[in-house]
């Protein structure tokens, strides 16, 4: 039996519930921290693109109040998976946790895209397994145009200030996009991808490469030029558009050491590896099993951010937050896939069935067990206990 059908198993038979994935989370994490002799945090997103999955300030508060329990001047490993976010937010988290804390080491067993890949760079050790994927870190800029890749953007406009050079003219079309930049735009785009790599070449070079004294190959001294050199060297491959083509791209280890970054390999300590691909499996069930879009975790604290529905703002459980009536459950089948939203009420009103239905949405089933099309039967009762300890309210039936 796999772990996945283990813990499948329980959560079928009514056993385990997100209370449960959460106990069970923290009894890896003390293990983890007991074969590591180190502390680990994990800050894990959803990659739902309808909730607010990206990094951003308050994050850094909520990691903070965390690591208020952990000694400080001991070591301390982050697990991350986010799409990206706030390169501001990542820069305060990473220079808040070198600050307070010995050797920091970053462990990716799922997608630490953009701003997460940026704070990567800041770690002593970067632990990844197979399945953990970095991403480019070329800044996306919002401009009246959509999303745009700051290297491509730049890119493009220097391509066509050497055609107007070569040619003396723009052909009308270039012309009218150039007409429509202004100067404030285009520095900005500039200092967005200065900013990332700029992160990247000081943090390599403060933190990676502090311990790098000889090459492996020569045996030669390592001097302060040659760890500036090459740190300024990955910084600039990390930030290449030309190269990854894509700001999505996962970068997995083997491309990672392609470009000269050294990374740890979890799936050689097999104990060390099966216990973040738990870690890692149990995150994604509690997001697939709940409206959670955001989980902080340690050994002995953690704290969930949950979607709530009406459009009402996700935040962590608060005494002043109003009640919405109804909180939309969007689950999603670990079998096949399919998503299916639910509605659960929190007062007693027959319309509400009628607006939800009408919307497509599924009221909560009879016993908390929600059959699939596809066959799999999936247990609620771990959604509607965490819906319940957040709002402080008994669901409607």
């Amino acid at each position: 039996m796999t772990i996945l059908e283990e813990y499948l198993k329980k959560i079928n038979e009514n056993r385990w519930g997100s209370i449960e994935l959460e106990q069970e989370l923290k009894r890896l994490i003390k293990i983890y921290n007991e074969k590591r002799n180190t502390n680990l945090i994990i800050y894990a997103s959803s990659f739902n693109p309808n909730l607010p999955s990206a990094l951003e300030q308050k994050d850094f508060y909520y990691l903070k109040d965390l690591l208020d329990g952990i000694p400080k001047g001991e070591n301390l490993d982050v697990y991350i998976e986010t799409p990206g976010g706030s390169g501001t937010t990542a820069e305060e988290i990473v220079r808040y946790i070198h600050s307070e804390f010995n050797k920091i080491s970053f462990v990716i067993c799922g997608e630490a895209k953009s701003a997460g890949t940026i704070m990567a760079m800041s770690a002593d050790e970067i632990l990844m397994t197979k399945t953990g994927s970095l991403g480019p870190i070329d800044a996306q800029m919002i401009s009246n145009r959509g999303v745009i890749s700051a290297y491509d953007y730049i890119e493009w406009v220097n391509s066509k200030r050497k055609d107007a050079e070569k040619d003396g003219r723009l052909n009308p079309a270039d012309a009218m996009i150039i007409a429509q930049i202004t100067p404030g735009e285009l520095n900005g785009v500039v200092h967005q991808l200065k900013y990332a790599e700029d992160l990247v070449k000081e943090w390599l070079y403060k933190y990676k490469f502090k311990n790098w004294n000889k090459t492996e190959t020569r045996g030669l001294v390592v001097t302060p030029t040659m760890k500036k050199r090459k740190a300024s060297s990955i910084a600039r491959k990390l930030s290449n558009h030309r190269i990854w083509r894509t700001h999505g791209r996962s970068l997995k280890i083997e491309d990672l050491e392609s470009i000269g970054l050294k990374v740890t390999n979890l799936d050689d300590d097999r104990q060390l590896g099966d216990l973040v691909y738990k870690i890692n499996l149990i995150c994604r069930l509690l997001f697939s099993m709940s409206n959670t879009y955001k989980f902080f975790c340690t050994q002995s604290q953690s704290l969930s951010l949950n979607a709530q529905s009406n459009n009402a703002v996700p935040s962590p459980q608060q005494n002043n937050v109003s009640i919405p009536a109804v909180i939309d459950i969007n689950h999603i089948c670990p079998k096949c896939g399919k998503q299916v939203t639910f509605f659960a009420k929190l007062i007693n009103d027959p319309n509400l069935d009628k607006e939800m239905l009408k919307m497509g949405k599924i009221p909560m089933p009879k016993g908390n067990i929600y059959k699939c099309e596809c066959g799999f039967d999936f247990n609620l009762q771990g959604v509607i206990d965490n819906i319940e300890r957040q709002v402080g309210r008994k669901i409607v039936k």
